[in-house]
């Protein structure tokens, strides 16, 4: 985090570090983390420490040891120690706001993004980026009135309308907060640049489903087999350990390409392309973002990376990257081009897990994509047709829920699947994750056929 570092000159309270040392030993799930501007005294942020507190993954037949109200817990403490900070708690639907540890105001939410979509809102701790009291949105063509921006794309803010001064239809946002007027104005007049927005819901809580484990023997060099539910690892080898990942890298460039781009943006390919397995695109062409994220995940096209982070300039898109991936709790991922080319492109198979997670529960349409299963949605189709979908696995199509798979020299092959399988009697989200493979859809095939077997 060394960029929010510099940025905003982050300071953080002592209490802080302690309570973060306390639940990444109690093995807690991760927390996204982006707090500024906490009214703390000595202590600076240094990379990774509050962006991350560890899943601990739970072997064999033990109680699951993720922590279902870590968020609770750092509310709790941010009120003990009389600081000011916004909660969103998306399961209640409500906007809380407090004053020097007291609670303010409490209004209700009137709608979200819709879960499972494009526009889900992305739980976290994040920071008000900047006040707004009208803000115009390039994504919607509508006024959102008394906006609070917390993340890329997304703000809390009244009810949007029209430039006709139409109200927009009572329905799910597009991934914002999206309050009554009324109330929108009541916590814009309260609310502060740089203040705490801790955005919450049930979907990050661990469950109680337990299994107990084996190890088959597989090719990768790293791998690891984790439920999405209950962080419980089916099985491990140098999980925490560094390798490049190849063109796994295209899945976050997915996530600030919706995040932090109108992906109905026409962007226009330059003249001089990247190399790429299944060359599709052509100097000068024009597409939208929406079109080019179906060849930059089913056929991993560098072409469409490359075209997608110069819309906006690579070295700030990149940088976003980084600053996601510090935000959703992958501290030991580094990010160094849009494609995955560069061998500096380097991950665990933990913090994979990590990602992979925070798709599932919060961009399950890039999931979706990447195995050609999103069906009918409301941008159309893509402007590309007869795409190969270079993540199948034979004979698991069926349970793939998502996948990237990636390869080069300095990485080898790699690979991170997302499936629902029917484990013991239930159906169940799995991440499989190999590195350094010889052969990564085999080895992936291995280990999904073990569980499938085994449980």
């Amino acid at each position: 985090m060394d960029t929010i570092k510099k940025e905003v000159g982050l300071k953080i309270p002592a209490w802080l570090i302690a309570i973060v040392g306390i639940l990444a030993a109690a093995g807690l799930f991760f927390v996204v983390l982006s707090l500024a501007a906490l009214r703390a005294d000595e202590y600076t942020l240094p990379k990774g420490l509050f962006a991350q507190t560890e899943d601990n993954f739970d072997f064999g037949p033990q109680p699951v040891l993720s922590d279902p109200n870590y968020f609770k817990t750092v509310r709790d403490k941010m009120l003990e120690e009389k600081l000011s900070f916004i909660e969103a708690d998306l399961s209640a639907m409500k906007v809380t706001l407090y004053k020097n540890g007291e609670k303010e105001i409490e209004v209700p939410i009137a709608t979200k993004g819709r879960e499972g979509s494009w526009w889900e809102t992305p739980a976290g701790i994040y920071k008000i980026e900047y006040k707004a009291e009208n803000h115009f949105s390039s994504f919607g063509h509508v006024y959102q009135p008394y906006s609070l921006a917390f993340q890329g794309n997304f703000f809390i803010h009244g009810w949007p309308y029209y430039p006709d001064g139409t109200d927009v239809p009572r329905s799910y946002s597009g991934g914002c907060i999206r309050l009554e007027t009324e109330d929108a104005e009541k916590i814009f007049a309260l609310a502060e640049k740089d203040m705490p927005v801790l955005v919450f819901e049930d979907d990050f809580k661990g469950d109680e489903f337990s299994y107990d484990a084996r190890i088959p023997g597989v090719t990768a060099d790293s791998y690891l087999a984790v439920d999405l539910s209950n962080n419980f690892a089916f099985l491990s080898e140098e999980a925490d350990k560094k390798f490049s990942v190849a063109s796994i890298t295209k899945l976050m460039s997915a996530v600030v390409a919706t995040e932090y781009i109108n992906i109905e943006k026409e962007v226009v390919a330059g003249t001089d392309l990247a190399s790429t397995s299944i060359p599709r695109i052509k100097p000068g062409e024009v597409h939208t973002v929406y079109s080019l994220l179906y060849p930059l995940l089913l056929e991993s096209s560098n072409e469409a990376a490359e075209v997608i982070a110069d819309s906006i300039g690579e070295s700030w898109f990149v940088d976003r990257m980084n600053t996601k991936a510090d935000a959703i709790g992958l501290t030991d991922t580094h990010f160094a081009d849009a494609s995955g080319e560069k061998s500096a492109n380097v991950s665990t198979a933990e913090d994979l897990y990590r990602l992979a997670k925070y798709l599932y529960h919060n961009r399950k349409f890039i999931l979706s994509l990447s195995v050609d299963k999103l069906g009918f949605n409301v941008y159309g189709d893509s402007s590309f047709t007869g795409l190969q979908n270079l993540n199948d696995i034979p004979g698991l199509s069926g349970y793939m829920i998502g996948a990237k798979v990636g390869q080069s020299t300095s990485a080898g092959q790699t690979m991170l699947a997302v499936m629902e399988l029917p484990l013991q009697g239930e159906i169940r989200p799995v991440a499989i994750v190999v590195l350094g493979s010889e052969d990564n859809k085999r080895d992936v095939r291995l280990i999904a056929e073990y569980l499938l077997s085994r449980y």
